[in-house]
């Protein structure tokens, strides 16, 4: 059974600042080209939980996490504001997807042993969404927190790459997005940290086919291209194929960063 409580009237009449759907529209891109985290960032977390009985992973996404996690905990709850996002996700017998926002959920009071945000909490109301946390989980229960930086491949690279990223596309990224340029060091973080600052790093085998994928699943880009009536990662790439052939496969390496705290 879902830990999932239907009380809707209890929570129906907080009133919070609408969040931002980004990703809806290019849910089926992000699914295929999105980077998928390392097992040791899972070993780290599931360490530091005592109990298995139930997570919350809270802006699925597609479920990448979710889909990790179920294979360690008997219930899995996975939230996200997108309708498509879900409709894309992975399917597992004890994942359960709902679409509601992470400031507002329906769930138990003291349900959650884990609950997980990856690549998504600076989208959060953070105030909000940390009484949410301190509600519905459990005493003693684990906050994992993480996102991912800007990709490397190599300096020649990197260079166009990063003049791509804060000139072209700049002035087109959203607020929140510093969070994550500041790897998530200066978001609030209001739960007693276990260990020191966790850093993972995601490594991948990419053409260049699969890098102007993954470029095009940026919310700059999208922001850019909605303003302009052009595509800015085509210029790019005309750039980098001088030196990355259409065949030719090259390691792409994405930093991972983390918060992890106890709810007390």
């Amino acid at each position: 059974m879902s830990a999932c409580e239907k009380n809707k009237e209890e929570h129906s009449n907080m009133h919070l600042k609408q969040p931002k759907d980004l990703f809806s529209r290019q849910a089926a891109a992000y699914r295929q080209y999105r980077p998928v985290y390392p097992p040791e960032l899972y070993e780290f977390i599931l360490r530091q939980v005592k109990d298995r009985e139930s997570a919350w992973d809270c802006g699925t996404g597609n479920g990448q996490v979710a889909g990790v996690l179920s294979e360690y905990f008997q219930e899995v709850e996975a939230t996200d504001i997108s309708e498509n996002q879900l409709r894309n996700a992975v399917e597992k017998h004890n994942v359960f997807y709902q679409l509601v926002r992470a400031e507002n959920t329906y769930f138990d009071k003291n349900s959650f042993d884990l609950i997980t945000v990856a690549q998504a909490i600076h989208w959060f109301n953070f105030e909000a969404f940390y009484n949410e946390v301190r509600r519905v989980a459990k005493k003693g229960a684990v906050l994992a927190v993480w996102g991912y930086g800007l990709f490397r491949i190599n300096p020649e690279i990197d260079r166009m790459v990063n003049e791509f990223y804060t000139t072209t596309i700049g002035a087109y990224w959203d607020a929140e997005r510093r969070y994550v340029d500041d790897e998530y060091r200066t978001i609030p973080f209001p739960f007693p940290e276990e260990g020191e600052h966790k850093s993972f790093t995601i490594s991948k085998q990419w053409t260049l086919a699969e890098l102007e994928g993954y470029l095009n699943t940026w919310s700059a880009v999208q922001h850019y291209e909605r303003e302009r009536g052009e595509n800015p990662v085509k210029a790019l790439i005309e750039q980098v194929q001088s030196i990355w052939q259409a065949k030719e496969v090259k390691e792409v390496s994405f930093p991972v960063f983390m918060r992890l705290g106890r709810v007390v």
